[in-house]
């Protein structure tokens, strides 16, 4: 089963957070412990230090009982041990330097089984010797009760006479380790409660950072849905505060604007092509039905029949244009590329259409910098590109007027353009003139054109690399476009063939 995002970041999160707190919790744990456990040790050094001290100057270097039971010092040191039982639940034991052992605790030790375990004599000789050489113990010993902790300490005598120092002995204090254990055992739930705390708190930020990172997901996810389902107008929130998921936004907005904009040119394309099919289409039937049934009078057959061509010419040619569209956006038309002389394909293309020029008295201005100008292209696709050119410039350009043609190579680029002093295009128009179906002049008479053939025109100049614009469209039109400079020399006679066509 998939779970949604949100959840799946809250989980690596909480591992982490998780995992975080038990290793830090363990760790201070263990740091505080060994401080308390050092910090007790050392306390019990302290007061074998006291011991050390009372038993120096209670013992004498022959007998440790050299004064009597009602000894002041004595007294002091059944005190001293005394209260490190009470206090530290354990118990003391003095040895000589000979080998003579003695306890000093309160009756009720007696009756704390963890205090009854006493190092063996093997134990203590190895104690001995290595407090003999001025060494301070502190071991944990095992006894059948459970771990000890046990602090031995070497006490010595100082002489009055000599003022010297000699090792009597040892003093040894032994408690329990679940004693000492006790010490940090607090830690435990004082750690405890506050690893809760900042889990929780964790947690809460962690919820509210992981909901905050996932909720643009989310309406980008229900966004992508209805634009799925159609709705075109669907965006994605663009105030998160992170700055990759506002990128993603801004993205995913620019995408689905774009998508809006192909819809609606796909529904502009279906309306412009129904208007354009259904005008040619009711003419058709109109005129033929008048034939027909008689309507249409016998000297006028021959003006509506020439009538039904001329739209069955014009439906064809937007067929066709429409097809030649559909496969150049699909990538089913290959270029053919070759070397050739734009300046002989122009002459070519203007003697194509001489009937039309001449039939509006056109004045035609061909101004090559050179005699001749090789390119690399698709001879056939320039060709249909530079017939669109010269077709709109006759077309739009009043009878007498001027149309000229130059071209001029400026490095690695040869630069096309098709002039004329008709009757222009508006700036309004100027960012549509190469859309489908687009016509800038809103008052052309039906048989001017179907609008395809510039979207065509800009096709081919992308599928070569090149481009075309429209350069001014006030008082008249200048359209240019470019070319890959050929590095082929072209043979003469190409020119002289040329100008014999």
């Amino acid at each position: 089963m998939k779970h949604r995002l949100f959840t799946q970041l809250l989980c690596v999160f909480l591992a982490v957070i998780l995992l975080s707190v038990g290793v830090s919790y363990s760790l201070i744990y263990f740091h505080m412990r060994a401080s308390r456990i050092e910090a007790r040790v050392e306390t019990l050094k302290s007061q074998a230090n006291d011991v050390a001290w009372l038993a120096g100057n209670l013992l004498q270097e022959e007998s440790l009982l050299r004064f009597g039971s009602d000894s002041v010092l004595r007294e002091a040191l059944y005190q001293k041990t005394g209260q490190i039982y009470s206090q530290y639940n354990a118990f003391t034991v003095i040895m000589t330097r000979s080998g003579r052992l003695y306890s000093y605790y309160s009756e009720s030790a007696l009756q704390d089984e963890s205090l009854q375990h006493i190092p063996s004599a093997e134990e203590l000789a190895g104690y001995m010797t290595r407090a003999l050489q001025g060494e301070e113990i502190a071991v944990q010993t095992s006894s059948s009760s459970g771990p000890l902790f046990t602090v031995i300490l070497p006490w010595t005598h100082v002489s009055v006479r000599t003022g010297s120092s000699t090792v009597m002995g040892i003093v040894m204090i032994q408690t329990a380790a679940q004693n000492i254990r006790a010490t940090y055992s607090d830690l435990i739930w004082q750690l405890g409660i506050g690893a809760l705390c900042v889990l929780m708190a964790a947690v809460a930020l962690t919820f509210f950072l992981t909901r905050r990172l996932t909720k643009p997901l989310t309406a980008m996810e229900q966004a992508a849905s209805a634009l799925a389902q159609g709705d075109f107008t669907a965006r994605a929130p663009e105030d998160n505060t992170s700055r990759e998921i506002r990128s993603l936004a801004a993205a995913f907005n620019r995408m689905a604007g774009q998508l809006d904009g192909m819809e609606q040119s796909r529904r502009d394309f279906v309306a412009n092509v129904s208007h354009e099919l259904r005008s040619p289409v009711t003419s058709i039937q109109g005129f033929a039905q008048g034939i027909l049934d008689g309507t249409v009078k016998e000297e006028d057959r021959a003006k509506y029949l020439s009538v039904i061509v001329d739209e069955t010419h014009r439906l064809s040619r937007l067929i066709a244009n429409l097809l030649n569209l559909s496969r150049m956006e699909n990538d089913q038309v290959a270029l053919a590329l070759s070397d050739f002389d734009v300046n002989e394909l122009v002459r070519r293309v203007l003697i194509a259409r001489i009937s039309a020029i001449e039939e509006k008295n056109l004045e035609i201005e061909p101004d090559f910098e050179a005699e001749t100008c090789p390119v690399r292209a698709d001879r056939e696709q320039i060709q249909q590109v530079i017939l669109n050119l010269l077709d709109n410039a006759v077309k739009y350009t009043p009878e007498g007027g001027k149309i000229r043609i130059t071209t001029v190579t400026r490095g690695d680029t040869v630069y096309l353009t098709v002039r004329d002093n008709g009757i222009g295009i508006l700036p309004e128009d100027a960012e549509h003139i190469f859309d489908r179906f687009y016509k800038a002049d809103k008052a052309h008479t039906v048989g001017k054109g179907t609008g395809l053939g510039l979207a065509i025109c800009k096709i081919i100049m992308e599928k070569h690399g090149q481009s075309i614009r429209l350069v001014s469209g006030q008082g008249g039109c200048e359209f240019e476009i470019t070319l890959k400079k050929s590095e082929l020399r072209l043979p003469e006679k190409a020119a002289d063939s040329s100008e014999e066509a």
